[in-house]
């Protein structure tokens, strides 16, 4: 029998509710909100302000054969909810059961951030990106992110772990047949966010070849080499239509199946994947000989290789 509900169906409210009033849970709330404010927002409002951090552009030029495109900010905007769906799915199906699961992955989204910030600690790196403040919501990125944190990308990164940790969490809950639909609707969601930094020119290109390197230094066992080639086989693919079997909120805007059809052209996007594959693999060998994890990042912003 398989589980019917949308993980799109969930409240991110429950999620904020049952961690911070569940004992078992509440350090892992903490310790998550704690690293997402002091590692992200604090850091980078400080750098912005103080200016003691270099910062580099990270842009490319294919970057300019994607089109500005607007209409995606609604999917680009949803990571933070992509994420936290995932925590009321499990805790209101299968309780006390997965908590211990579900507190695993709150403390591993802290730490994630915390795994991003040793390289914004010692370089910052930003992209050109259009002052568009038409929209509600681009005043708002405007106004809350001055966009310092584009290597490696937290929003491909969060999405990445999300959805390879919502399939670990279902094989150790022993539902992972139960919930094949909603394995292929995260990936799905994971991807249209992945999509979304390029067309609302939050990220470049470049950012996405830094973050599929630096999810497979935070966990190689769950984001191998041949996920990170899966991943790549999957950009600029449209989501499938909503799958029927799945209760989906009506007029659900944030559901992969509801991101605008924006198509480039097939040589574009080729050339795009031949270059992430090509940095990505760069940063891969580099690691090599390097002393630490970052040590291919930093030397890619500084234009040492």
């Amino acid at each position: 029998m398989h589980i019917k509900d949308s993980v799109y169906s969930e409240s991110s409210a429950y999620a904020f509710y049952k961690t911070f009033s569940v004992p078992s849970l509440r350090p892992a709330f903490l310790s998550c909100i704690s690293s997402i404010i002091s590692n992200f927002f604090m850091r980078q409002w400080h750098s912005a302000f103080m200016g003691r951090i270099p910062v580099s552009n990270a842009d490319h030029p294919l970057d300019k054969k994607i089109p500005f495109t607007p209409s995606w900010v609604t999917i680009y905007i949803d990571f933070t909810n992509f994420w936290i769906r995932m925590i009321s799915f499990f805790l209101r199906r299968w309780g006390r059961k997965s908590h211990a699961l579900v507190g695993d992955f709150i403390f591993s989204i802290g730490k994630l951030y915390a795994f991003a910030a040793i390289v914004y600690r010692k370089n910052l790196s930003t992209t050109v990106r259009p002052f568009y403040i038409s929209r509600p919501r681009f005043f708002m990125i405007h106004l809350l992110d001055p966009h310092l944190m584009c290597i490696p990308s937290l929003h491909i990164m969060v999405v990445i772990h999300t959805y390879t940790k919502f399939a670990a969490i279902a094989k150790s809950l022993g539902v992972e047949e139960k919930l094949k639909q909603q394995i292929i609707e995260m990936k799905d969601g994971a991807m249209a966010i992945s999509q979304s930094i390029l067309y609302i020119k939050q990220h470049s290109v470049n950012c996405i070849a830094a973050s599929l390197y630096a999810m497979h230094c935070f966990d190689p066992a769950l984001f191998t080499e041949q996920e990170a080639e899966v991943f790549l086989s999957m950009l600029f693919n449209d989501a499938p239509a909503a799958d029927k079997k799945l209760n989906i909120p009506a007029g659900c805007k944030e559901h992969p199946s509801s991101a605008p059809k924006t198509k480039l052209p097939e040589n574009v996007q080729g050339e795009i994947k031949a270059h992430i594959t090509d940095l990505y693999k760069h940063f891969l060998a580099q690691k090599a000989d390097a002393k630490t994890w970052e040590e291919p990042l930093l030397n890619f912003l500084q234009g040492k290789n």
